[in-house]
């Protein structure tokens, strides 16, 4: 089954000079490996094709049931200097929530 990933979890973004900062943290403990399997840092470059023009970067938090994304090259020189109207990286968060992930058919959410 495919379900969007805001079904399966929150999300905040921000920014870190040129780069966007993106948490995405599981609702619950047992969600959290879906999570993580599904959110490579391929399949999130790929999700971000044509915004992240960088690396992008996962630290795995499964004491919070978390990840953490850094997609580098992402906000055009960052705030003080960018053109993009998300040079703060804000709407990231709602993006990558928007992402399909592939889930267990026995999943209930």
């Amino acid at each position: 089954m495919r379900i969007s990933l805001a079904k399966l979890a929150h999300a905040r973004s921000g920014d870190k000079g040129d780069a966007a900062n993106c948490g995405v943290i599981a609702f619950k403990e047992e969600w959290y490996p879906i999570v993580r399997d599904a959110l490579t840092t391929e399949r999130v470059k790929k999700h971000f094709e044509g915004v992240c023009l960088g690396e992008v970067d996962r630290y795995e938090l499964p004491n919070i049931w978390a990840l953490n994304f850094v997609l580098h090259n992402t906000l055009g020189g960052g705030g003080t200097v960018s053109l993009k109207l998300d040079a703060q990286g804000k709407t990231i968060a709602s993006a990558m929530l928007m992402m399909e992930i592939d889930v267990p058919d026995s999943l209930v959410v």
